[in-house]
């Protein structure tokens, strides 16, 4: 781990706010990638005012001293026969479906604040925003990183339960799962 200026971490569980930030922070993020029709700012924008329409939207956005927003994890909660899951093969065991559960959408960290611990800091704050569900359910491109981001995931105590393609434009990503609270 690296050290780098301090930030602190904001949680909101309204987009309109934090909108801006969220877009800001993203561009910086996945720059090397967004001339891919997926990843590009207007996809992001898109997904980013459904996904913050639905049931249990949260977010926790990290600051620089000077105010800068420099990374951000949000999420919201799914019910069983939310498209979520449907699009996951093969389908997820009943434990994960049959009750609410967290679906962290987004984790980005600027580059500047990688290794610094950042990103478990938001990852966390985000799920203590989340008493009553479960599990936590994420997907993740395996390819990010060249594999780094989900041994990450995977540290953390998350599990592959079978893989999506949210799009045609998407990329095959890895769909995982972790019992909330860790350990459970």
């Amino acid at each position: 781990m690296t050290t780098a200026q301090a930030v602190t971490l904001r949680t909101v569980s309204q987009l309109a706010p934090v909108r801006d930030d969220l877009i800001a922070v993203y561009s910086d993020v996945r720059a090397e990638l967004l001339h891919l029709p997926n990843y590009a700012v207007a996809a992001f924008a898109e997904r980013l005012d459904r996904h913050g329409s639905d049931h249990g939207w949260a977010a926790v956005l990290a600051y620089a001293d000077n105010g800068e927003p420099v990374g951000y994890a949000y999420s919201n909660v799914v019910h069983s026969e939310n498209r979520w899951w449907k699009r996951i093969a093969p389908a997820p065991a009943a434990q994960y479906t049959e009750q609410p559960t967290v679906a962290l959408k987004e984790l980005g960290v600027c580059v500047p604040w990688r290794k610094t611990g950042t990103s478990v800091r938001l990852h966390e704050a985000l799920l203590a925003h989340h008493v009553a569900e479960p599990y936590v359910s994420l997907m993740v491109n395996p390819a990010a990183g060249e594999g780094k981001v989900q041994r990450l995931y995977e540290s953390w105590g998350y599990r592959s339960i079978g893989t999506s393609q949210p799009t045609p434009d998407s990329p095959v990503l890895t769909a995982m799962v972790r019992r909330l609270p860790p350990g459970e």
